[in-house]
């Protein structure tokens, strides 16, 4: 992660500007004094820059909960602020370069709020869950000009490499997104998905939940897939197939092709390698036949006036809030200039969202973007207001 090791922690006025980086306002934590999140604006986003003092040292990095999918920005912000408060850096691993011409050039990341206002239906989409160094889904999008393709990764080093791609290789039908899919899947418009591709998965054995093939993913999938659209799943990994497919086959109605060391047009370079350890390779296909009713989704994201005062609305730090088929967990509280800030997670258990709460003048936002208009969701921001109602 990129970072700046300074050797002492300077304050300036905000909100100010430099180099054409807003900062726009200082959280301090109500609890633990070796942490202050500065919040930041540049090139469209907004995230947090986080100082974080241990005994040995200062560390100035990017808090990992609002950290956009552009590197670039980040490493702007971390120097822009070290140059106008005139930070002493002791080391560094942020480059100093400019941004790269070909990710100045590519409009082809995505921002969620993108999808849940434009996601167009004219024309077939697929999907790929975690496309890695994105070998396969740059070679999809090649040979199939006429079909939307949506890439979603969360390690930056891929989006970048991929972004890359798009602008050398002129691609017009490929959009990028930093996000979590099964959070994603929830605003994806009913039959138009042609194909959702899950290659090699991060495995979660020891943490399950996480994984991305569960029942909700796949009652998703089979909601936005049209009548002969396909999820692919593929994986090196024996426990993962056995227990996807166990999950696949609890469903009444269900089609799946079973394969093993199937040989496909374009494999990465990691499939390569496991070839040659003579690995074997699981593919499981769920064919969907049904069309699905249209998505509709009711509720908004509006507070009520908060009736809680500033100390008590602090004393919800961890503290979980359970309600019917989700929570909400008060993770962190910070005291800002004029009010108060809680870092939440809130939504169903296996796929909460995870922001900031910022209550000034009795008047509560979320930071830095809208929860994504789901049903738990929804159901969790009526709890929350209930709790900031007292």
């Amino acid at each position: 992660m990129p970072h700046l090791h300074i050797e002492e922690f300077k304050e300036i006025e905000f909100p100010s500007q430099h180099d054409g980086v807003s900062f726009n306002f200082l959280a301090n934590n109500a609890n633990h004094n070796e942490e202050r999140l500065i919040a930041v604006s540049y090139e469209g986003y907004d995230f947090f820059l986080l100082v974080r003092e241990d005994e040995d040292k200062i560390l100035l990095k990017s808090d990992k909960l609002t950290r956009p999918a552009s590197i670039h920005s980040v490493h702007k912000a971390l120097l822009s602020y070290a140059s106008c408060a005139g930070l002493d850096v002791k080391s560094s691993n942020v480059p100093q370069q400019q941004k790269n011409i070909h990710l100045q050039e590519v409009n082809a990341l995505k921002k969620i709020e993108y999808f849940a206002s434009n996601f167009s239906a004219d024309k077939e989409v697929r999907i790929e869950v975690g496309f890695g160094s994105g070998r396969h889904l740059l070679h999809q999008a090649t040979e199939n000009p006429d079909i939307l393709f949506i890439g979603i990764e969360i390690h930056r080093p891929s989006i970048e490499q991929v972004l890359k791609q798009i602008a050398i290789q002129n691609l017009d039908n490929l959009f990028v997104l930093d996000y979590d899919a099964r959070l994603f899947m929830e605003l994806i418009p009913s039959n138009i998905v042609g194909k959702i591709y899950v290659h090699f998965p991060v495995p979660w054995d020891k943490k399950p939940h996480r994984r991305v093939i569960s029942t909700s993913f796949i009652e998703e999938s089979r909601r936005v897939l049209k009548v002969g659209g396909q999820l692919e799943l593929r994986t090196d990994s024996e426990n993962y197939y056995a227990y996807s497919y166990e999950t696949f086959i609890n469903f009444n109605k269900t089609v799946l092709h079973i394969n093993k060391n199937k040989d496909i047009a374009i494999t990465s370079k990691y499939e390569d390698r496991w070839k040659k350890m003579e690995k074997n390779i699981y593919d499981i296909t769920m064919i969907n036949e049904e069309n699905s009713s249209e998505l509709s989704i009711e509720g908004s994201f509006e507070f009520l006036q908060v009736k809680l005062s500033c100390d008590e609305i602090k004393e919800l730090h961890k503290q979980t809030k359970k309600f019917d088929g989700g929570f909400i967990h008060f993770e962190r509280a910070y005291d800002l200039s004029d009010g108060v800030m809680l870092r939440i997670s809130m939504g169903s258990f296996d796929r909460p969202e995870h922001l900031y709460l910022i209550v000034r003048d009795n008047v509560a936002s979320y930071y830095p973007s809208l929860p994504l208009k789901s049903k738990s969701n929804l159901f969790a921001h009526q709890f929350l207001q209930r709790q900031l109602h007292g």
